[in-house]
């Protein structure tokens, strides 16, 4: 009999802590695990899930505009904020649901309250409070938004609020150009939001590529986002009709709702971290090695609170990492290059591998690029100036595929199958060996010719 109430304890039922947890009870392991909010986590509940059905409801209003140029007569059509809100959130609930139902039918107890650590194997139940122990504690409690301290920022909200407003706002201002501020910037426009985007630097999505990021600067325009550049908010005033945001420029702007997307930080605050011997970094992550063991030999960790690569689907690998590292005594380290990704902003992005820049700092003059740039079939009888931008990076004799970076409909899934081109390390030949789907998208792919002579990207 162990000495331990758990076998292993999760904290947070996110994606990463449900997978964990799920897998180490099929196993036979008692397993507990503690959440404060829904079970789901960030994605499920507040994150890329609600948000993509918030971006394909700004996206059925571009969409019925431009089914008249196909022969669609439409009349008396109107947007209804609740209908879509609500319709989200029943959704939410339902697959909350099936995440605690996961966990339960495969024997973990779910405790719906926050744990905190007493050492290094007590954790204290906060709203109960009993005190569990367990031999392997698992730290799974994901991310959270990060605004500045300002003079009125009470009067603004995070992106865990915008899916429950009471109403859509007539004027946003949204502060940040990472990819939450952007998907929001095309989500609040597509549903008739005057919207405005304000950012600190020069350019939206820093880390991305600068081609992409120059397109999808264009593509917020097309949506009819107003962007305003190197200037950041120092005092938000509520007025009697709405709120003004006045920014380091001397500039100020009114709004009926300000909508702070400045950063997530990892999920640490008040975990009594220092109490189990975890250390952490200075953005307050949790430390991990390779493993995901934490300074603490019995603690691990996964996901976003680690701040390694912050996607859903890295936090569930992490998790099958940790139990095939702990229980299935097959040392597994997750290999976190060549991810693939995308941002849901409209027309949204993939990307796979290096940027540009990072590709010519690792391999010089040993870089060649192809790109293409063209409106689709649907938007040129549309009649839409919106075009798709593909580029592609190689390197080497063998010009083996390092990068693609895509803007355009369809991206996201484009991405996930070009993705495992680039993870088996293929070679543009093999691309171009490739025979077309025609008429698609995607067939440009593999029919890119090489940029133009002497065009370099200027990084910002």
């Amino acid at each position: 009999m162990s000495d331990y109430d758990f076998d292993l304890f999760v904290i947070g039922a996110g994606s990463g802590g449900v997978r964990a947890g799920r897998l180490a009870a099929q196993l036979g392991k008692k397993v507990g695990v503690a959440e404060e909010s829904l079970p789901g986590g960030t994605c499920v509940v507040r994150g890329c899930v609600p948000k993509k059905y918030l971006v394909y409801g700004a996206d059925f209003g571009g969409a019925i505009k431009d089914a008249q140029k196909f022969g669609w007569n439409l009349k008396d059509v109107n947007f209804d904020w609740p209908t879509l809100r609500d319709s989200v959130q029943t959704e939410v609930s339902r697959l909350s649901g099936i995440y605690s139902t996961l966990l339960e039918k495969n024997g973990a107890k779910v405790f719906r309250e926050r744990a905190e650590f007493v050492d290094a194997h007590t954790l204290k139940l906060c709203d109960s409070g009993k005190t569990v122990t367990a031999e392997k504690i698992l730290i799974a409690t994901g991310g959270r938004p990060w605004v500045p301290e300002i003079t009125g920022i009470e009067h603004a909200i995070v992106s865990d609020d915008a899916f429950t407003l009471d109403e859509l706002p007539e004027r946003v201002v949204i502060i940040g150009g990472g990819y939450i501020a952007c998907e929001f910037a095309g989500i609040y426009a597509g549903l008739g939001c005057k919207t405005t985007q304000v950012y600190r630097g020069g350019r939206l999505l820093r880390g991305f590529d600068p081609e992409i990021r120059d397109e999808v600067g264009a593509a917020q325009e097309h949506n009819g986002i107003t962007t305003k550049f190197n200037a950041s908010p120092t005092a938000i005033k509520k007025t009697g009709g709405g709120y003004i945001v006045s920014f380091d420029d001397g500039s100020k702007i009114g709004t009926d709702l300000v909508f702070m997307a400045t950063g997530r930080k990892p999920n640490t605050n008040g975990l009594g971290l220092d109490n189990a011997g975890v250390k952490i970094a200075e953005n307050g992550a949790v430390k991990v090695d390779k493993y995901s063991k934490t300074s603490q030999s019995n603690i691990y960790a996964v996901g976003d609170v680690t701040d390694r690569v912050n996607l859903t689907p890295v936090a569930i690998r992490e998790g099958v990492a940790f139990i095939d590292t702990v229980y299935n005594g097959k040392k597994t380290a997750y290999d976190h290059t060549n991810v693939a990704s995308a941002v849901f902003t409209r027309p949204p992005i993939g990307v796979v591998g290096m940027t540009e820049p990072e590709a010519r700092e690792k391999h010089g003059d040993d870089v060649t690029i192809y790109s293409t740039h063209f409106r689709t079939m649907k938007n040129v009888l549309a009649d839409k100036p919106q075009k798709v931008f593909m580029k592609l990076i190689t390197t080497g004799k063998k010009e083996t595929v390092i990068g693609i970076h895509i803007l355009g409909d369809d991206s996201p899934e484009i991405i996930q199958a070009l993705g495992i081109c680039v993870k088996a390390g293929l070679s543009k030949e093999e691309f171009d060996l490739t025979c077309a789907v025609h008429p698609t998208t995607a067939e440009e792919i593999v029919t890119l010719k090489p940029r133009e002579p002497n065009k370099t990207t200027v990084v910002t």
